[in-house]
């Protein structure tokens, strides 16, 4: 049996998004927390990670270490200021450029593999893993096929060239990492993505931060009413994340419930994102419009500790977004004890399981009426309270790290044996040498 190769250094790309970055700001989010959170297990495991993101301000260092053995890379590529996401193709040069740099002022072969995030990183990770001869390990995290197939209304199409962007990558990497079994066939049949290629490797989340505390001290500290129903939206502002559907659904309650207006509470937290950023207060516009805006709540960007007592303090976190690749926010909440009502669509009934309500469509009736069935009905709040703790508990940084170590050998092994002229292994004999079973596709 040949020698299982030994992971020492990976090169993680994160071009558009950095990991210093606050998540709910920008294009920050769950792909910001996810790069981070591995990042720091796998060094305390021995690996070196380098994170390369692009450099977004003059004041920034060129390299910052985040935690030991795990260092970020700011690369100047294009201008600090004033460049959106959808400008960013045009800077994938500079930025590979700024990547070859740092790694040739290293001895050969220093990197294992690389491993990107996004298309946009999965187009440099391409060039990057051809020249250090090196296995690709990507991550899409958002899919423009799967986006434009349920678009918000008013929302903007991602671009041809996105698509073609993406096929591109799916076909140059030696594994593609899906966060659910549902993406994992979403590549396949979009993407004509080889089976053999595809690994599920569900996110996680940190259960010793986000953890069931105490609700009257955690609302007492967020300036909540103790007898209040408190509605909670986390993440970026934008039509994709729906936070219009809670307001609408809430306004109906309201007007079909009136006695409940003195106690409801709306708390949205985050900031505007995306499309979104061309009318940054759209929303607070529309809670004037509804007529709900005292019973509206709207919160910048929190930082982790208090983003658990938000959930604490919450009843309901509402997650309606028009598509998700996993749903970080409802295994944050869930472990929280907080039960989630989400949209029945993309990752989040395999991330939202049986800790919370799915919600088909995203009509105003349909939320409204979920609504008021759980704000109605305590019991069946802390039943659901309890189910989410639980399927939450399944879920960890650690598991998700494990799991992406065993991909990283893998695609290692497969490289190695291909580089010496002997077949790739089946995937059942690659299962045998890495412990890695075989794709779960659906």
């Amino acid at each position: 049996m040949p020698a299982v190769p030994r992971v020492r250094r990976v090169a993680m790309l994160s071009v558009h998004t950095s990991p210093l970055e606050q998540p709910g700001t920008g294009d920050a989010g769950g792909l910001n927390v996810y790069v981070v959170e591995v990042s720091k297990r796998l060094a305390r495991r021995g690996i070196e990670v380098e994170i390369f993101t692009r450099m977004t301000g003059g004041s920034q260092p060129l390299q910052s270490e985040i935690a030991p053995g795990v260092n970020v890379r700011n690369v100047v590529a294009g201008p600090f200021e004033g460049l959106g996401k959808g400008d960013l193709p045009g800077q994938l040069c500079a930025f590979a450029q700024g990547v070859m740099r740092a790694e040739a002022a290293r001895p050969e072969g220093w990197y294992d593999l690389v491993h990107s995030h996004y298309w946009l990183s999965g187009q440099v990770g391409w060039l990057a893993a051809d020249r250090w001869r090196v296995p690709l390990v990507h991550t899409m995290h958002t899919m423009a096929r799967v986006k434009n197939s349920r678009l918000a209304e008013g929302d903007v199409p991602e671009p041809p060239g996105r698509e073609i962007g993406e096929a591109q990558v799916v076909e140059a990497a030696d594994r593609l990492v899906a966060n659910t079994p549902g993406e994992a066939g979403e590549l396949i049949a979009l993407y004509g993505a080889d089976p053999d290629r595809v690994r599920v490797v569900s996110p996680g989340v940190d259960l010793d931060l986000f953890t069931v505390g105490d609700v009257p001290a955690a609302r007492a500290r967020l300036g909540l009413p103790q007898d209040a129903h408190v509605l909670l939206f986390v993440g970026r502002i934008q039509p994709l994340k729906a936070p219009d559907v809670l307001l609408k659904a809430a306004a109906d309650l309201l007007a079909r419930r009136p006695e409940l207006r003195h106690r409801l509470v709306v708390a949205v937290v985050g900031g505007p994102s995306g499309s979104g950023l061309g009318k940054p207060r759209a929303l607070q516009e529309l809670a004037h419009q509804l007529g709900i805006h005292t019973q509206v709540r709207f919160v910048p960007p929190v930082d982790r500790a208090n983003l658990a007592l938000w959930y604490r303090a919450a009843d309901l976190v509402a997650i309606p977004s028009y598509n998700e690749s996993f749903g970080l926010v409802a295994i944050e909440a869930q472990a929280c004890g907080t039960p989630v009502i989400a949209a029945a669509v993309g990752g989040l009934p395999y991330a939202t399981g049986d800790g919370g309500v799915l919600i088909d469509g995203h009509g105003t009736a349909e939320w409204s009426a979920g609504l008021e069935a759980l704000i109605d009905d305590p019991g069946r709040r802390d039943l659901l309270g309890r189910k989410a703790v639980e399927h939450a508990s399944h879920f960890s940084w650690e598991g998700t790290t494990d799991r992406l170590l065993e991909v990283y050998t893998e695609s290692m092994i497969a490289q190695a044996r291909s580089v010496s002229g002997q077949p790739a292994p089946p995937i059942e004999d690659a299962a045998k040498l890495t412990g890695v079973p075989a794709a779960v596709i659906p």
